[in-house]
């Protein structure tokens, strides 16, 4: 059964600091062919098309596109800082195996 990706309070609260919803912008979770496990996330602020799936939470979005959905079901969007640095991060247990990068993925 696929369930929508969960978006965590770490990750709303970042893109409130970051002031997206106030520019009219959403966090995109995109999956594309390529990267060196097979499949590479995309992750950037965009602005939320017609078709997406919207997740709210804290007055800020994450929009998923219809295509990535299926390869996000039941994962978990995280926004994490560590000493490399400050990032959206996704836990996806959809993912057979994963690079070092964390980008890129395979199914």
């Amino acid at each position: 059964m696929q369930l929508p990706p969960k978006v965590t309070e770490r990750a709303f609260a970042r893109l409130a600091e970051i002031g997206a919803s106030d520019q009219g912008q959403a966090l995109r979770i995109a999956v594309e062919g390529g990267g060196c496990s097979g499949f590479q996330y995309e992750i950037k602020l965009d602005a939320p098309a017609s078709d997406d799936l919207i997740l709210e939470g804290n007055g800020e979005k994450v929009v998923v596109d219809e295509v990535s959905l299926p390869f996000l079901s039941n994962a978990v969007i995280d926004f994490t800082e560590e000493l490399i640095g400050a990032r959206f991060v996704i836990e996806n247990p959809n993912a057979t195996s994963a690079c070092g990068c964390g980008t890129s993925f395979s199914m």
